[in-house]
């Protein structure tokens, strides 16, 4: 029986062996432990051909294992008229070479307040963002851009800004971070089942259920202080409740992929596995 939510690490595993090396390697030893979810963690910038795209494509199918792109941190859809031109690249670079390596999912930091009111920063990011989906499409290129929640509530990307970007935009879906949902506030809420049965709730009143079974969720524990996150932590060291977070997502109904993001991804990835199966009876 195959499981609801498939399981992976943001960028490869932490032991994948030397050779081959880079993402084929950590595809193919993410398979090799039990994972069939990876995100390429292109944060630092989209440095890749179409020959390395071709080729993780290829073993990414081979070993049937989904792929989804972290794209560069460099985005801003607020960013001034003078520099959007470049951050817009970084996202369509990103969706380009994503979409060659067989990725279905670009997920991206949709930027800053800049101290601005939220309606007032939409109005300007709900174009720009429109854009870039109406350029890819126009490219033949069908991936899903996803504006992640953001750990700091300075930062562009509560739940309901995302909700809105993807409520105005077909082609746009939020990734849940439900580590960052966390810290958000920076006052330890959204930590019980309750919290994220409504967050939950919320999603499906906006977006249908159809987009409930194709969740891509963002999964580590993770450090705050008074202005949100500071870091992520392995699952023992956190304060987050997985275990009903989890009988959340399963009460829910809901279907995707779960990506580990801890400092100890392929070791954390595989307990969140573990910890599903045991609350889902799944597996």
């Amino acid at each position: 029986m195959s499981l609801s939510f498939r399981f992976g690490t943001v960028g490869s595993p932490e032991a994948t062996p030397p050779k081959p090396g880079g993402t084929v390697g950590g595809i193919q030893y993410a398979a090799s432990i039990g994972l069939d979810a990876l995100e390429l963690a292109w944060v630092q910038g989209v440095r890749v051909g179409e020959t390395t795209c071709a080729a993780i494509k290829q073993v990414a199918e081979e070993n049937g294992v989904v792929l989804s792109v972290h794209a560069p941190y460099y985005i801003n859809l607020n960013g001034d008229n003078e520099k959007w031109p470049r951050l817009r690249k970084y996202l369509i670079d990103a969706a380009h070479y994503g979409n060659l390596a067989g990725a279905t999912d670009i997920i991206f930091h949709p930027g800053t307040y800049f101290g601005h009111p939220t309606d007032e920063v939409l109005k300007v990011t709900i174009p720009r963002l429109q854009g870039c989906v109406d350029e890819l499409r126009v490219a033949g290129n069908p991936v899903t851009l996803r504006p992640e929640i953001s750990g700091k509530a300075a930062m562009l990307g509560s739940l309901s800004d995302v909700l809105e970007m993807a409520k105005a935009i077909p082609g746009v879906v939020p990734c849940i971070d439900f580590a960052h949902l966390h810290a958000r506030l920076g006052d330890g809420a959204m930590n019980t089942y309750d919290e994220w049965m409504s967050a939950l709730d919320y999603y499906r009143k906006t977006l249908g259920n159809k987009a409930m079974q194709q969740l891509h969720i963002h999964l580590s524990g993770i450090n705050y202080g008074p202005k949100g996150e500071k870091n992520h932590l392995i699952m023992e060291e956190a304060d987050l409740d997985f275990r009903n977070l989890m009988r959340a997502l399963y009460d829910a109904g809901v279907k995707g992929r779960i990506m580990c993001e801890s400092p100890l991804l392929e070791v954390d990835a595989l307990k969140f596995r573990q910890l599903w199966m045991e609350v889902s009876g799944e597996g």
